[in-house]
């Protein structure tokens, strides 16, 4: 499938009450504060952390590829009463009405696009959409191979409704030369006698940080900073990477 159409249906669904982790609002506040508005945050799914970016008073819009996730974080931004604009867009297809001093991800969510052809076109249209002054966040990760105990395992929750939702990994490929870790992900849902059961295959594509900042360069931006997750600069061994881009003079 198209790993743009990964979160939709029964997986939009389950990725709430599923999430493992939420991403620390606080950093990408400080980041929004620091580079400027307006912002933009791309893969903004289901509303973490944009909705706490505009419950703050930040001028943060959002754009991702699945209108599942949209039409969620729509909802929860009712919900609350905070007003919300998101688009309907691919990364790497962006053309969007304005430019930002701010464009970022919340996470590594960059990998999810499936090669560097991709990646290319994408940080092309975050180029395009950049001020002159702007800067863009782009948090990168290598991942590991799932442990082996991890396969088969089922985590479970609850939804609204009463219903039993599950996910778990049946089976995982690895190819370093392509830098592409594929997992099939079981996502299930049991609701009395009615049960729906999907099987994606969800793709990482990681990138070593030359071929980063090659990709980057070629897209006319210059990397400004390497940083791990706590904003210190990164060691060479580091597979948790910030990176900081400003379009090239």
């Amino acid at each position: 499938m198209d790993p743009a159409d990964f979160y939709t249906g029964i997986v939009a669904e389950i990725y709430g009450p599923l999430k493992s982790f939420s991403q620390d609002p606080e950093r990408y506040a400080a980041f929004v504060e620091q580079a400027g508005v307006p912002a933009l945050e791309l893969g903004c799914g289901d509303g973490d952390p944009l909705l706490e970016l505009r419950r703050r008073g930040l001028e943060v819009e959002g754009v991702d590829s699945s209108a599942d996730m949209l039409e969620r974080l729509r909802r929860r931004a009712g919900e609350q009463r905070i007003p919300v604009t998101v688009f309907h867009q691919r990364m790497q297809a962006l053309d969007l009405p304005r430019r930002y001093r701010a464009v970022f991800l919340a996470g590594p969510t960059f990998t999810l696009l499936p090669d560097d052809a991709t990646a290319l076109a994408a940080l092309r249209r975050i180029r395009a959409h950049l001020t002159d002054d702007g800067t863009a966040l782009v948090p990168l990760f290598i991942p590991g191979p799932t442990p082996i105990e991890q396969m088969g395992h089922v985590r479970t929750a609850t939804s609204p409704d009463g219903a039993e939702l599950r996910v778990s990994v049946v089976a995982e490929q690895r190819d370093e030369q392509a830098r592409t870790q594929t997992a099939l992900l079981r996502y299930e849902r049991h609701h009395g006698s009615e049960s729906s059961v999907v099987e994606r295959p969800w793709v990482l594509h990681w990138y070593p940080r030359d071929v980063f900042g090659r990709l980057a360069t070629a897209a006319g931006l210059a990397v400004t900073a390497v940083t791990d997750q706590h904003g210190k600069p990164a060691p060479a061994d580091e597979t948790d990477l910030h990176f900081r881009l400003q379009p090239a003079a």
